[in-house]
């Protein structure tokens, strides 16, 4: 047998090991025939709307469509107020994919990929604010709005112990909260927190941060055997420049690390 019909023969044999790695990955991912992606409206690690062109980006929105598209299945949907839903979501058999800050206790619940993006954390606050700077948070007896059921609401008590946090049911009852003085400011992801400050004419998302998030693609406990698979479409989105494309098209901002 010469060199070009051996490299021919292994060729032949990964193209069909490779396909039948994808279609067990796709029996797994999508057991119900669709690929069912968990997104909330207001954040472009989710899915936002452009308002010239009504079209909808996001990194869950555009990277679950993708793997939709790789796994030969319908994309489907679904939508909740806020991450933490999407999560609960995911806990219930309802979604099969999603883009999530991966904490160890989200990981307790459900299963993450390697990191995706690093993305800031920090503050927003109103045109008439006397708040600064980061620093200026610090001091006491402040009102700090979180997100409910975010990473911020749990973390924001130990950062700040002296500081009142107030959770929002969302980021709209966020920007209301901010504008009606009923906080002092905004705490959450920077690419959420200049989407918010979009609407809020004269706002400011103050410079520096006070913690990073690492997002990464999130999948249900149950769908860990095709992990494998998704730590590669992981790799693939980052260095193919799929990801920097979602995150253009979402107009992602306050991204640490974007491949």
């Amino acid at each position: 047998m010469n060199r070009f019909t051996i490299v021919m023969a292994a060729a032949v044999l990964a193209a069909s090991a490779f396909g039948a790695f994808a279609q067990e990955a796709k029996e797994i991912l999508a057991p119900k025939g669709k690929l069912r992606v968990g997104v909330y409206l207001g954040s472009p690690t989710s899915m936002v709307r452009d308002s010239k062109t009504n079209e909808i980006h996001g990194l869950s929105f555009d990277l679950g469509k993708e793997l939709a598209k790789r796994l030969n299945v319908p994309f489907e949907q679904i939508n909740y107020q806020r991450i933490s839903d999407v999560l609960e979501g995911m806990k219930a058999g309802d979604v099969d994919f999603t883009v999530s800050n991966s904490t160890p206790a989200r990981a307790a619940t459900v299963t993450f990929s390697q990191t995706l993006l690093t993305i800031e954390l920090g503050y927003l606050v109103t045109a008439s604010s006397p708040i600064m700077t980061v620093a200026d948070v610090q001091k006491s007896g402040l009102r700090i709005g979180v997100t409910q059921g975010s990473t911020s609401q749990g973390t924001i008590p130990k950062l700040l112990p002296n500081a009142t946090v107030v959770p929002a049911q969302n980021y709209k009852r966020g920007i209301e909260m901010l504008e009606h003085g009923e906080i002092d400011t905004y705490a959450t992801n920077k690419p959420t927190l200049f989407e918010m400050s979009d609407q809020m004419p004269g706002s400011r998302v103050l410079d520096d941060r006070w913690g990073e998030e690492h997002l990464a693609v999130a999948i249900p406990r149950d769908h860990e055997a095709a992990l494998d698979y998704i730590r590669r479409f992981v790799e693939n989105v980052q260095t193919s420049g799929l990801l920097a494309q979602a995150v253009e098209r979402s107009g992602l901002r306050g991204a640490l690390k974007a491949q």
